[in-house]
């Protein structure tokens, strides 16, 4: 297993994860329409892009993304995340998203994909983490073993449709990096 920071080379593996694992994730939690919508091309366009902006900021980077490679080096999960997309007096990083192919699930992946972004954030000053995590979603489950808390909830509104959107949270990263 390795962990790296991406690059815009990984762009088009992070593409597919991101595609890939969305569809296993949000099958029969979201609308099938909304999950058929998303294509490797459109995400290629948007992670090249973001790839290509960080990589000209390095002197105020706040955004990251990380990959995680099997044995064989291949891109089978990532993370991403920054500064909180929003206020809070006690949250000041976000993990923006975390997504890991079925078949790598299980096996220390995401842990040390967090790891990566909480160790990060840290070197920032940002010793406190949130992520929001879809209803029925079982990745709650997973971000409970890590430690989070549960410390609110959103309602988002996709379509016609409502879906309960909650929120975890870190309030010290430094239980992430010992765990």
């Amino acid at each position: 297993m390795n962990i790296h920071e991406a690059r815009l080379a990984d762009a088009a593996a992070i593409a597919k994860v991101h595609v890939d694992a969305w569809q296993t994730t949000y099958d029969g939690l979201l609308p099938d329409d909304y999950i058929s919508q998303r294509s490797c091309a459109q995400r290629l366009q948007k992670w090249t892009k973001r790839l290509n902006n960080n990589s000209h900021s390095q002197q105020t980077k706040t955004y990251f993304t990380y990959v995680a490679e099997n044995e064989a080096g291949k891109i089978v999960g990532f993370i991403d995340g920054g500064l909180l997309r929003g206020n809070s007096a006690t949250y000041k990083g976000e993990i923006y998203a975390l997504y890991i192919l079925t078949a790598y699930q299980r096996q220390g992946f995401g842990k040390r994909l967090v790891q990566a972004i909480a160790t990060r954030l840290s070197e920032l000053g940002l010793t406190s983490i949130v992520v929001w995590v879809l209803a029925g979603n079982p990745a709650i489950n997973f971000y409970q073993a890590l430690g989070s808390q549960l410390i609110g909830h959103k309602t988002l509104k996709i379509g016609n449709a409502k879906f309960i959107e909650f929120a975890y949270g870190w309030r010290d990263t430094q239980i992430l990096l010992t765990i």
